[in-house]
């Protein structure tokens, strides 16, 4: 065994002597890999009784637990000379002395504002050596320690800061020193310029010729289509007359016969399909009205701000349009003769037309929203009308005149029909002679007169139809119909031409029938999409309505394909005859040719009627109605 070897396995010899080499001829050994930790390694004991801590700037580890108590204690060592002495008196934090105060949004906003516009401030601080005032303590004390919200200017203070006036000069004097300048005098202290002033001499020097501006011509607004002095109407066909010399104001008892008989003569039915649509407005229809006497014209008021006139017995088109307001039109109302009609819109405006030619004859208005206009009923009074307003007033119009020639002022609200909250008035004398109120009635915004004249219906919000008597004014309470949704709209109601059904919209866009003796509901039609405001019986037939709706639509409605005797005339058309324009199918029809006698003929298959019948064809499955025999 070599000597430089030992047999003790702890003991290792330099054998090659690397010890003796120089550093930079060493060879490399691998080193422990440093692992941080988050504790530094101090001493268990403290050998040299350490009790403060010392450190060097360099130093990066303490190797003694230093207590806290030992932490806490004030430094020691020399002062810095150059530094503040009074800089860390009051210092409890790193940056700056911090207490903790309460106080409101307004305290802090009055106190911040006076800092910053007065230059001081109340001090917050608690501790009693601190001063009471942050700031200037001169412009405090001026101002008697005062915030900027608690401050006033005294009257003196306001006098010298009100600007004066000049003397207004004196009345004799027209020109020059001293003449009269009125309320337009200049104010003191502000320099007069002169027309002239600052306008240099030129001289003898020639001056620049100036180009002459451009002439601008500004372009003059439009005048909107229906304003005041601006209506217009439009005819919409190609003559104004027939091959006759005829309007459209006279009735086509050609295509009707029928419609020159008495009104209320036959029995009527209800209606439940839809055989017409009127389309022109583009918004709602708020109001209809039929021509008087013979219903063969329609007249359409719209929130489109337009008034159209449709025909209804034969091609069924617009026959003139009337641009005569601004804004949504209200309501309409026909002469006793129809030569005329009058109309009022929410542009305070009620305007009287001719209906043949379209032309706005007189125009009316007190400033007022008017919310209804009727005709006097009286033939010799027609130059009468009255309007309810919004100002719960009715004004008694002269035409004649464009007066008002009378108000009827007791009423409580805004009048949607002349016999709004049901007040009775003697004509042409402004006294309640009848006066009807009670804690349970509601608002009663549309009126209409049974055929009979001896009781008037009153859609009440309540979502009923209340029933009055003409004579005295009370109530039927054994006549009440309900069973419809009319709160808030004001749905017009109806009678049908013998007082048999009465009628009305709702807010749901159906039309509701109820029998006029039971008071039962005995049909419910959907004739809309949106609430029906208004409707119409045609006064000559059987079975019409006309509905019309905030949906844009006016409709015209008729019995459905059953006849009287329930059979189907769905494959025929619906012939009716001049005595009694009833829809009868085959079978009941030649049942009432026989039942009056009448001859008939029978050629080629075709059966022709000697008494003013039509000609019945019975082809296979329809009518065909021709001329007379």
């Amino acid at each position: 065994m070599s000597a430089t070897y030992s047999s003790d396995e702890d003991t290792i010899n330099d054998a090659f002597g690397l010890s003796k080499l120089p550093a930079s001829k060493k060879p490399r050994t691998v080193q422990d890999k440093l692992v941080s930790q988050a504790a530094p390694h101090v001493l268990a004991e403290d050998p040299l009784n350490q009790t403060s801590l010392v450190t060097r700037p360099t130093d990066t580890q303490m190797n003694v637990n230093i207590p806290y108590s030992e932490m806490m204690l004030p430094l020691q060592g020399p002062e810095n000379p150059f530094g503040d002495s009074n800089r860390f008196i009051n210092q409890n934090a790193l940056a700056g002395h911090v207490e903790e105060q309460s106080m409101s949004d307004h305290a802090f906003n009055a106190q911040h504002l006076t800092h910053s516009i007065l230059g001081y401030s109340v001090n917050p601080s608690i501790d009693p050596n601190a001063p009471s005032i942050l700031g200037s303590v001169e412009k405090a004390r001026e101002n008697g320690f005062a915030t900027i919200d608690t401050l006033r200017a005294t009257s003196s203070q306001k006098k010298e800061l009100k600007r004066k006036r000049k003397n207004k000069g004196d009345l004799g004097v027209v020109e020059g020193e001293g003449a009269y300048v009125g309320p337009w005098a200049a104010w003191d202290g502000e320099e007069e310029i002169g027309f002239l002033d600052g306008v240099e001499d030129t001289g003898d020097q020639p001056q620049e010729e100036e180009e002459p501006e451009p002439v601008i011509h500004k372009k003059k607004a439009k005048p909107k289509l229906g304003a005041y002095g601006q209506e217009t109407s439009v005819f919409h066909g190609k003559s104004m007359t027939d091959y006759q010399g005829r309007t459209y104001m006279y009735p086509p008892l050609a295509e009707a016969p029928h419609i020159g008989g008495e009104v209320g003569s036959q029995e009527t039915f209800i209606p439940k399909t839809c055989i017409h649509t009127w389309t022109g407005h583009t918004q709602g229809v708020s109001v209809i009205r039929l021509f008087p006497e013979t219903g063969h014209l329609l007249l359409s008021g719209s929130m489109d701000t337009k008034i159209k006139l449709w025909d209804v017995y034969t091609h069924g088109n617009c026959l003139r349009t009337f641009h005569g307001h601004t804004q949504a039109v209200k309501d309409v109302t026909f002469s006793n003769d129809g030569r005329k009609f009058l109309s009022c819109g929410y542009d305070r405006q009620m305007k009287l037309w001719d209906t043949e030619t379209g032309q706005c004859l007189k125009r009316f208005s007190n400033g007022k929203t008017p919310y209804v206009v009727r005709f006097h009923p009286d033939e010799d009074k027609q130059h009468i009308f009255l309007a309810g307003m919004s100002d719960k007033k009715i004004i008694q119009y002269d035409m004649n005149s464009g007066e008002i020639t009378q108000e009827y002022d007791q009423h409580l609200g805004p009048v949607n029909t002349i016999t709004f909250t049901i007040r009775a008035w003697d004509y042409d004398i402004p006294v309640v002679i009848k006066y009807i109120a009670e804690p349970h009635m509601h608002s009663m915004p549309a009126v209409t007169l049974h055929p009979s004249k001896k009781y008037f219906a009153a859609q009440s919000l309540d979502n009923q139809i209340l029933i009055y008597s003409t004579d005295n004014f009370r109530q039927n309470r054994k006549k009440r119909f309900a069973g419809h949704s009319v709160a808030g709209y004001a749905c017009q109601v109806g009678f049908s031409p013998d007082g048999k059904w009465i009628s009305s919209g709702d807010g749901e866009g159906n039309v509701v029938f109820w029998d006029w003796k039971t008071g039962r509901i005995k049909s419910r039609l959907q004739a809309h999409s949106k609430v029906v405001i208004a409707h119409e019986w045609l006064p000559h037939e059987s079975s019409k309505v006309v509905t019309a709706s905030w949906d844009g639509l006016i409709k015209l409605w008729v019995l459905d394909e059953l006849d009287m005797c329930g059979h189907n005339l769905a494959p025929h058309r619906i012939v009716s005859n001049p005595v009694d324009p009833i829809p009868y199918c085959q079978e009941q029809w030649l049942a009432v040719v026989r039942a009056t006698g009448t001859r008939l003929m029978e050629k080629d298959g075709n059966r022709r009627c000697l008494a003013n019948w039509k000609l019945i064809c019975l082809d296979n499955e329809f009518f065909k109605p021709t001329k007379c025999f």
